[in-house]
């Protein structure tokens, strides 16, 4: 009996001290939230990559039970594309739809896109595979209006939006993957010295020791922009 009173006594014990005394809050993670869930997922993304999503480990930043994810998100796939869009949502001026400079608009938008994709380099491998949510579809709609109020004609619009689609991808992929230190780059343009008889032209440009990006980027927008002026 007396065994029994003092484990009672215990358990008493420990119930009272698992109670605050001190006027303090136990601590607790913020209440669960699609928001919060896509603001970690990306957190997660930037410092592991693709590879690095799992919902597990999300649950695990999240200080939540894997189970608990699924009344918010249907699986991981839907975390991707939830994350995706999130952070290619374009803010851009306010008077942008007022204004008549539609190149610069154009140029706007799409610097704005390839600064938000090399933030988050992971979205130029998910970008090209994955559904389409409302802020990159907000983007298209807003750059095919202004490309249509410049007096690019609907038999072209389709053409002229996936040449800019195809020219923002392809140049965040190749600047988010052939970023070579200075050393690498030297080295790799000897060895095409070596070689300059079989490559003269690219030899002669010193094509391996450009890393000018931002420049190539806005010069060969131009380049497009200039084929997509209505003529005159």
């Amino acid at each position: 009996m007396a065994a029994k009173r003092n484990g009672a006594e215990s358990k008493g014990s420990g119930r009272r001290g698992a109670s605050p005394r001190s006027g303090q809050e136990p601590r607790s993670e913020p209440p669960l939230s699609l928001e919060r869930i896509v603001a970690t997922a990306v957190d997660l993304l930037d410092a592991e990559g693709v590879d690095g999503l799992k919902m597990r480990r999300l649950a695990d930043r999240l200080g939540s039970g894997a189970m608990s994810l699924y009344w918010h998100v249907g699986n991981k796939e839907e975390v991707f594309d939830l994350a995706l869009d999130s952070v290619l949502e374009y803010r851009g001026p306010s008077d942008i739809v007022e204004s008549r400079d539609w190149r610069g608009e154009i140029v706007h938008m799409l610097e704005d896109w390839r600064a938000s994709m090399l933030r988050h380099p992971w979205t130029a491998s998910l970008l090209p595979r994955r559904a389409l949510g409302p802020n990159i579809l907000s983007r298209l709609e807003l750059l095919s209006k202004t490309l249509s109020r410049a007096g690019v004609v609907d038999a072209d619009l389709n053409v002229a939006i996936w040449s800019l689609w195809n020219f923002v991808i392809g140049a965040t992929t190749t600047r988010a993957n052939l970023d070579l230190s200075d050393d690498d780059r030297a080295a790799a343009q000897q060895r095409l010295t070596g070689l300059s008889q079989h490559y003269p032209t690219i030899e002669r440009s010193r094509l391996l020791l450009d890393n000018d990006w931002d420049g190539a980027f806005s010069k060969g927008l131009d380049f497009l922009l200039d084929g997509l002026a209505p003529r005159q």
